[in-house]
């Protein structure tokens, strides 16, 4: 198998490169936890720009829940069209799906400030794209804090979702778009979860033996 990234940290140096024009502008990133992190981290850093949270999580299928039917955030939401699929289930798990990010979101960043995004340039960025469902639900959360400007970025990207994804995003960059995204080891080396800790380390700056 010849892997076309070593980790999400090369990945993420080559992705940077290709955002070089916004280098001078008022940009924020934005990246989901967990695996998105160490790209958001190095693409703010190329860019000088701040790293902030955006929190989604998919909304599965009553009767299959790895089946997504469309994503949440903490303040939105995203429904493709299914049929035979009461509104009572979708505000229940809306409920629960709140409650986790509301835990992601204080063990990440406790009490922090989010972000101002009005007339900033939004940068999400994520190690892979696959359904684009918590990019939708994230990017109508976002368009309420008047950005500027959204871009979606990635290492991979599925081509159908990128596709999916343009109605939603000013710009989209991904450096890999296969038409069939079946296993992400096909693309990288190393795909280790993220851990908590490592979350940690890389907002606070504490990344030195990560990048190593």
């Amino acid at each position: 198998m010849n892997y076309v990234f070593k980790n999400r940290i090369e990945a993420a140096k080559i992705l940077a490169t290709q955002l070089k024009k916004y280098r001078h502008e008022h940009c924020v990133v934005l990246t989901l936890p967990r695996g998105g992190v160490p790209i958001g981290y190095i693409v703010s850093e190329y860019l000088h720009c701040p790293l902030d949270l955006i929190f989604a999580k998919k909304l599965g299928h009553p009767f299959n829940k790895e089946y997504a039917i469309g994503a949440a955030t903490l303040s939105d939401y995203f429904i493709s069209p299914h049929e035979k699929i009461l509104d009572v289930y979708i505000q229940e798990e809306l409920k629960v799906i709140r409650k986790r990010l509301i835990e992601m979101k204080t063990k990440f960043l406790g009490n922090k400030t989010p972000e101002d995004l009005e007339d900033k340039i939004v940068i999400i960025v994520d190690d892979v794209i696959a359904t684009g469902n918590s990019l939708i639900a994230a990017i109508q959360q976002i368009r309420k804090s008047y950005p500027k400007k959204i871009i979606i970025a990635a290492p991979v990207g599925a081509k159908s979702t990128l596709a999916k994804l343009m109605p939603f995003a000013d710009e989209i960059i991904s450096l890999i778009s296969p038409s069939n995204l079946h296993a992400i080891g096909d693309y990288y080396e190393d795909f280790e979860q993220i851990s908590d800790d490592e979350v940690h380390k890389f907002l606070t700056k504490k990344e030195d033996k990560l990048l190593a």
